[in-house]
């Protein structure tokens, strides 16, 4: 846990950039109003984590996940967050979706350009064994020859 209730805190550079997002061009926002703010965030981040920590101590389980946190909106009478919640969650996870199906066929690829290369290698190393082997029988021949 934290040692000291500022560790609590949200990062000042993450708050900032969301009220800046939510304000209109050229509205500022004064140090002070920006710190009550992020001190507002966390007890409301604090909160809600604590509230879907009962749910999922209710299920037996020590992981929160998504619908812990839907339910605890819910019980914490943020109904109108749901919603928009529940379509940030689905977006989430065909993002996630599309990130792991591209890094599979990232794999796939590079397996066939490994097997690709090995086939070509192999090849290589066959042509090298027979060219050895003309050489190995010329010189036997022109011995022969020789002799």
């Amino acid at each position: 846990m934290a040692e000291r209730p500022e560790d609590l805190n949200l990062p000042n550079a993450v708050i900032t950039r969301i009220i800046k997002e939510a304000l209109p061009d050229g509205v500022n926002i004064s140090k002070e109003a920006r710190s009550a703010i992020s001190r507002a965030a966390s007890v409301f981040v604090l909160y809600a984590t604590s509230c879907a920590n009962n749910f999922a101590m209710k299920g037996k389980r020590k992981t929160l996940n998504a619908s812990d946190v839907l339910s605890a909106m819910e019980e914490m009478e943020f109904q109108r967050f749901i919603t928009p919640l529940k379509e940030a969650l689905e977006a989430y996870r065909r993002e996630q979706k599309g990130k792991k199906e591209a890094s599979e066929q990232k794999k796939k690829d590079k397996d066939k350009k490994n097997d690709s290369e090995e086939q070509d290698k192999s090849r290589d190393e066959d042509n090298d064994e027979d060219e050895d082997k003309l050489e190995e029988e010329e010189q036997n021949e022109e011995e022969e020859v020789d002799n």
